[in-house]
């Protein structure tokens, strides 16, 4: 199941001890690998092309703990699912 939203916001902290702001673009779970993913945004929006970062997580957990994507055959998985939902037009 694929959720398409723009509600929810994440500070994330970088090693310099930075925050930035993202808003997650669409979460799903996997099947295949037996896990939830979240696709994160930045919160601005500069006009130019933007990264995006992948992140495994549980819904269920309380504090939003992200882990990183642990794989290449994860992050190629994770790119088919938003090509195919920028295709359909639901993000």
């Amino acid at each position: 199941m694929v959720e398409a939203q723009n509600e929810e916001i994440f500070v994330l902290t970088d090693d310099d001890g930075n925050e930035q702001t993202f808003v997650e673009m669409f979460s799903f779970d996997s099947e295949d690998y037996g896990k939830s993913y979240i696709v994160l945004a930045p919160d601005v929006d500069t006009g130019e092309d933007v990264t995006v970062l992948p992140y495994i997580y549980n819904p269920n957990d309380e504090n939003d703990t992200l882990q990183p994507v642990e794989t290449q055959e994860e992050f190629d998985m994770i790119e088919e699912v938003m090509n195919t939902l920028f295709a359909d037009g639901h993000i």
